[in-house]
């Protein structure tokens, strides 16, 4: 489909669903973010809700500033992919002992690593930037250096939440591995520390929602959250980098046999800023709950744990500035979940799926989530499929 127009305060709404579907909340979030005086455009991806701070599913285009809530706690946050050379016969029939060593080696919810992971020892890991990443910790926030252990240990962990990692079969019955996470504490802490910082700024004030502060070009607050924010990006993308290496040895060591190849790493942030000319004006791309989708460019787009993912190429629509959905989307809030569904109804949804089924993860149950494939049809401007992918692994915090 092509986007519907709403009428916005300074910019037009350019909607891929139908505005009468979405929660008055979300739109409420929306107009106001139309109404931002640095607002050059406005994209709202089908899998759009509402968010806390700025909604989940809006891409906002601006000149000279840019809004920290509009980016998120968990800075960075994003997919990577790999297709291997295994195929489903290669699997056991029970794959309970394969979750199990996975989980071994991914720390999820609040955990971390008993020591940071040397990325020397991980086979193939890019090690190019990782010492120049950490020398520049000391010029965060002052806030976070505390943190600075933790941040260590928490490299390569999954997360709880909507973070998972899964093993997944495409159509021609290739297996992938797919994992979805972010920049763990870290991020959170930076994010919360600017929000804050925005917030009380003197060109906030009149602002109609204080929940879209924003930072403006050529002030020291904006050149230190860049500073922070591009590097909690860069954290975000080596803690998918690790966690991918550690679960490509696990590989390697249970089906030695097989002696599995695999594709180049398939990896994209959907909460992010990103510098993009757009009619020849260098403007500020804000993604939260979106991916780039430019020309040509692999992304990935996932389901919940249990309705599988695909894997998509952009199409480089500029009136989305080259965007598309980062996902299914949530139809109703983790407690709306919680109170509608039991364990039962987890394990029915989840019916084939080597996964946690207990209460802690009911607010994960596949229908507290948007129809994946609906949303793909929604966006088929902004994006081809390359792989449609059902997960039989998924891990969980």
């Amino acid at each position: 489909m092509s986007y519907t127009e709403v009428q916005g305060a300074r910019v037009p709404i350019r909607m891929w669903t139908d505005p009468a579907g979405v929660e008055d909340v979300a739109m409420r979030q929306l107009h106001n973010a139309a109404t931002l005086p640095w607002v050059k455009g406005l994209a709202v991806m089908p899998d759009v809700h509402f968010g806390k701070g700025a909604t989940v599913g809006s891409v906002i285009a601006m000149d000279g500033a840019v809004c920290p809530a509009a980016v998120g706690v968990d800075i960075g946050c994003g997919m990577s992919a790999v297709r291997t050379s295994l195929t489903a016969n290669d699997l056991p029939g029970d794959l309970s002992g394969l979750r199990s060593k996975i989980e071994a080696v991914l720390p999820v919810g609040r955990a971390l690593h008993r020591e940071a992971v040397d990325p020397v020892r991980l086979h193939g890991f890019p090690t190019a930037g990782w010492d120049s990443f950490w020398s520049r910790f000391d010029g965060v926030a002052e806030s976070v250096h505390f943190r600075r252990e933790r941040a260590a240990k928490q490299m390569g962990t999954l997360g709880g939440g909507n973070h998972f990692w899964e093993f997944c079969i495409d159509m021609s019955d290739s297996v992938w591995v797919m994992l979805h996470s972010g920049s763990r504490n870290i991020g959170k802490e930076l994010a919360e520390h600017h929000i804050g910082v925005a917030r009380n700024l003197p060109h906030n004030q009149g602002l109609v929602d204080r929940d879209l502060a924003v930072f403006v070009a050529d002030t020291p607050q904006m050149a230190a959250y860049r500073n922070d924010l591009f590097w909690a990006q860069e954290y975000a993308r080596h803690n998918r980098d690790v966690m991918m290496a550690l679960s490509l040895d696990v590989l390697r060591k249970e089906f030695k046999k097989a002696k599995p190849t695999f594709a180049p790493v398939i990896s994209c942030h959907h909460n992010y800023v990103a510098e993009e000319r757009y009619d020849g004006v260098d403007l500020l791309v804000t993604r939260k709950g979106a991916i780039r989708a430019g020309s040509g460019e692999y992304g990935i787009i996932p389901g919940s744990m249990g309705t599988g993912s695909y894997i998509v190429k952009g199409l480089g629509n500029a009136a989305s500035f080259n965007s598309a959905s980062h996902g299914a989307g949530r139809r109703m809030s983790r407690n709306q979940a919680k109170k509608r569904f039991t364990t039962r109804d987890l394990e029915r949804q989840t019916l084939g799926v080597e996964c946690r089924k207990d209460a802690g993860v009911v607010d994960e149950i596949p229908a507290a989530y948007k129809p994946i494939e609906q949303v793909i049809d929604q966006q088929r401007d902004l994006v081809e499929v390359v792989a449609q992918l059902r997960q039989v692994i998924c891990v969980k915090g």
